[in-house]
C-alpha cells in the first residue's frame, strides 16, 4: 500500500497533468464545423466508401472550407480551399509532414516506401536520393531517352488498332521511368517489367482513398480470417504482396546483374548499388535501394500513365483545342521534325492545355497528411494525430477560382482580354516537405509525349458498328492515384509529311 506522504505526490502529479491537459494552448476552442456524428460511431455511417472528393466537396458549401471527421475516435481535417491546404501543409509543414500509418500499404509491403513514409531521418534520406537525381536541373539529362520513347509512342499509336493506344501508352510510361531508374528499355509487350509494374501497383489503385478504407480505420482486421466481415482490403493487400517484393528484388537484381555484364544504362539504381558498394555514405542499405526505387517507378508511371489517357480523353472531346495546338506547333517547329523540350517556351497553347489537363482531372485528388501537434487554425483547434486531406480535386473545380470548371478550356490561363489570367493548380504535386520530389522528370515526360502526339496525329473519337460516332466519358476511379475508365479512341496523321516522320522513326 501507498504511505501517506505517497499519497499526497501522487495527488498531486495526478492534478498537474490534468492542470496541463487542460491549460494546453486550443484546448478550449472549438473543433471545426462539421456533420453532427452519431454517438460511438461518430461519422462512420455518413462518409462514403466512393468518391469521397466530391461527397465532401458538398458538405463544405454547408459547414466551411475547414471540416472536422471523426470515426470512432479516429480524428479527419479536410480542407477544401487552397489557400487553407497552403497555410497548413505548406506554411505549417514542421507539423504536417507526417503520414498516418496506412495499414494496407504496409501489409502489401510497402515497407520503406517514401510517398507513405512517416517524417524521420529515413524520410529526410530517402527524399534526398530521389532529389538529387530527379531535381530540375538533374531532370534534363533524361531528356534524349524520353524523346526517343515519345517517337516510339507515335509510331505505335498510329500503327495499332484503336483498343491496344492505352496499351502503348502504359508501355511509353513504363518505358521512361524503367530507363531513369533501372536502366531498361522496354522493347515488346511481353516484357517482364511491364508485368511487374502493373500487377505492383493494382493493390494501390484498387484499395480505395488511401488512409480512408476500412482496414486502414481498424488495422487489426487484418489479422482476422478472409470469411470476417471487413477484411476485403486486408486480403487484396495480401494477394499483392509477393508482386510488391517483385518490384523491389527482381528489379534491382536485374540492374546488379546487367552492372556486371555490362547490359544496363546508368540509372539510379546503378548509381545507388555503387555508391553502396563504395560504402560512400554508411547510412546506405538495400532495402533503401529498393524502396526507393520502387516509389520512383509506383508514383512516376501511375501519375504519367493517367494523365497522359486523361490528355487524350480531352482532345477526343475538344478538337478545336487539338487543331489550335497543331496549329501552334507547325508555326514554331515546321513540319519537318517533331518538337522537343529546346521548343517548350515557344509554345504558351500547348502549356495552356498541360496545366487544363492536370486541373481538368487531379490524378492525386486526397493525399492524407497528420498533424504531428496540436494547433490553432482561424480561431478552431486541430488535435495532435488527426489526419488532415487536402481536397485538390474540390480546389480543381471551385467555381470562385475557375470560371465554369467542369469545361475543358486551355484559353482560362492565358492573360486578358483572350483569357481570364486563372491560375495554374500548382496543388496536383503535394504540399510543403512532401510535394513530389520527381515532379520535374514526370513534367518532362508528359509535355514531350503531348507535343509530339498533337505534331503528328489527330484524335479522333471511336464509331459503333453503324458508324456512328461514340464520344467517351470522364469516369474516375478511386485510389490512391485518382484514375480514369478505360476508353478507346482512334488516330491518323496530321498531313502527308506526318505520316513520312512516324514511317522514318525507328
Amino acid at each position: 500500500m501507498l504511505s501517506n506522504t505517497n499519497l499526497v505526490w501522487f495527488a498531486l502529479a495526478i492534478t498537474s497533468v490534468i492542470l496541463w491537459v487542460r491549460r494546453r494552448p486550443g484546448r478550449n476552442l472549438p473543433l471545426p464545423p462539421g456533420p453532427k456524428p452519431d454517438p460511438l460511431l461518430g461519422h462512420l455511417r455518413m462518409i462514403p466508401g466512393e468518391n469521397q472528393p466530391d461527397v465532401f466537396s458538398e458538405w463544405a458549401k454547408i459547414y466551411g472550407d475547414v471540416m472536422y471527421l471523426e470515426v470512432l475516435g479516429r480524428k479527419m481535417v479536410i480542407l477544401d480551399k487552397i489557400e487553407d491546404a497552403k497555410a497548413l501543409l505548406d506554411n505549417r509543414g514542421a507539423n504536417y509532414s507526417c503520414r498516418p500509418k496506412i495499414a494496407t500499404f504496409d501489409i502489401m509491403g510497402y515497407k520503406r516506401f517514401l510517398a507513405f513514409m512517416p517524417y524521420g531521418a529515413q524520410f529526410i534520406k530517402h527524399r534526398k536520393m530521389v532529389q538529387q537525381y530527379f531535381g530540375k536541373k538533374e531532370s534534363l539529362v533524361f531528356t534524349p531517352g524520353i524523346a526517343e520513347e515519345a517517337r516510339l509512342l507515335v509510331k505505335n499509336l498510329h500503327q495499332s488498332a484503336s483498343g491496344r493506344h492505352l496499351d502503348y501508352i502504359r508501355r511509353f510510361t513504363v518505358s521512361c521511368i524503367m530507363r531513369a531508374a533501372f536502366g531498361h528499355q522496354v522493347k515488346s509487350d511481353d516484357d517482364i517489367f511491364l508485368a511487374i509494374g502493373h500487377q505492383a501497383s493494382y493493390g494501390i489503385n484498387n484499395c480505395g482513398q488511401g488512409g480512408n478504407n476500412i482496414v486502414d480505420f481498424f488495422p487489426w482486421l487484418r489479422h482476422f480470417p478472409s470469411w470476417f466481415p471487413g477484411t476485403y482490403y486486408a486480403d487484396l493487400a495480401r494477394s499483392c504482396y509477393q508482386n510488391v517484393r517483385d518490384l523491389h528484388d527482381v528489379t534491382v537484381d536485374f540492374v546488379r546483374n546487367g552492372m556486371v555484364n555490362k547490359t544496363v544504362e546508368k540509372c539510379f539504381v546503378s548509381d545507388q548499388l555503387e555508391e553502396l558498394g563504395g560504402q560512400d555514405n554508411p547510412d546506405l542499405e538495400l532495402e533503401d535501394i529498393k524502396g526507393a526505387a520502387a516509389a520512383i517507378f509506383i508514383a512516376g508511371e501511375d501519375t504519367a500513365y493517367v494523365t497522359i489517357s486523361v490528355f487524350l480523353l480531352a482532345m477526343v472531346l475538344n478538337p478545336e483545342c487539338q487543331r489550335r495546338a497543331y496549329e501552334e506547333i507547325i508555326s514554331v517547329v515546321g513540319q519537318g521534325r517533331l518538337p522537343d523540350l529546346s521548343d517548350r517556351g515557344s509554345l504558351p497553347y500547348l502549356e495552356c492545355i498541360m496545366q487544363e489537363t492536370y486541373r481538368w482531372h487531379p490524378v492525386a485528388s486526397f493525399v492524407p497528411h497528420r498533424a504531428l501537434d496540436d494547433d490553432i487554425y482561424k480561431g478552431m483547434f486541430i488535435p495532435k494525430g488527426a489526419i488532415v486531406f487536402a481536397n485538390n480535386k474540390s480546389m480543381a473545380k471551385n467555381e470562385r477560382v475557375y470560371h465554369s470548371p467542369t469545361t475543358f478550356d486551355p484559353v482560362r490561363y492565358l492573360p486578358a482580354p483572350e483569357g481570364r489570367g486563372e491560375p495554374h493548380l500548382t496543388s496536383i504535386w503535394g504540399y510543403g516537405r512532401r510535394i513530389c520530389p520527381g515532379r520535374h522528370f514526370a513534367d518532362i515526360v508528359i509535355w514531350t509525349a503531348m507535343a509530339c502526339i498533337l505534331a503528328t496525329l489527330e484524335i479522333l473519337p471511336p464509331k459503333d458498328g453503324k458508324g456512328n460516332v461514340v464520344l467517351p466519358e470522364l469516369k474516375p476511379t478511386d485510389g490512391i492515384i485518382t484514375g480514369i475508365a478505360p476508353f478507346n479512341f482512334e488516330v491518323r496523321a496530321r498531313s502527308e509529311k506526318a505520316t513520312s516522320l512516324i514511317v522514318a522513326i525507328e
